[in-house]
């Protein structure tokens, strides 16, 4: 039997992504879970950002911003990112990653992540603690292996936990 609970986002998991951004001197990496698919035909994307947050100001001057899917390898530099500000730390730095420059936009890709999504802001929405960025995809960047495999080892967060995403073969269910 399901009883009634006090009202929450109850979309879980979430996906957890890395969010590079830059603006002349400023980058930052922020790590997000509040994210997702939004329209196929133009692909946009949405990432909800805490005004307060040192990556928002520099996307909203910008309009462009990266997203980079990270993979259980990299899950301490995940967690840093999402629990340290970029006006106290250089990320990039701390966390060792390689700076790939990036197609179309001026925001470089995170190269220990195998897949990265160059975005352009159409539109940004007011919501209440955080406003959502709502971002076309102008490049996609894959590695070799996630063309092939699909997503292995991608995370995902719930209630204050990361998983992983392991595909499942379809014949042996």
């Amino acid at each position: 039997m399901k009883n009634e609970v006090s009202i929450s986002t109850f979309f879980y998991p979430n996906p957890v992504i890395l969010v590079s951004a830059k603006h002349n001197t400023k980058e930052s990496i922020i790590t997000l879970s509040w994210a997702g698919t939004s329209c196929s035909n133009p692909p946009i994307v949405s990432i909800g950002v805490r005004p307060e947050r040192y990556t928002y100001d520099i996307i909203k001057e910008t309009e462009e911003f990266v997203i980079n899917f990270p993979t259980e390898l990299i899950l301490k530099e995940v967690e840093l990112c999402g629990t340290k500000s970029g006006r106290e730390i250089d990320k990039w730095s701390v966390c060792n990653f390689t700076r790939v420059k990036s197609k179309i936009v001026d925001v470089p890709q995170i190269k220990e992540c195998p897949a990265s999504m160059e975005c352009k802001v159409d539109q940004i929405i007011s919501l209440g603690t955080h406003d959502l960025f709502l971002g076309r995809i102008v490049a996609l960047h894959l590695d070799d292996q996630w063309k092939t495999d699909g997503y292995p080892g991608m995370l995902t967060y719930s209630r204050g936990k990361y998983g992983v995403v392991r595909n499942i073969d379809r014949n042996k269910i």
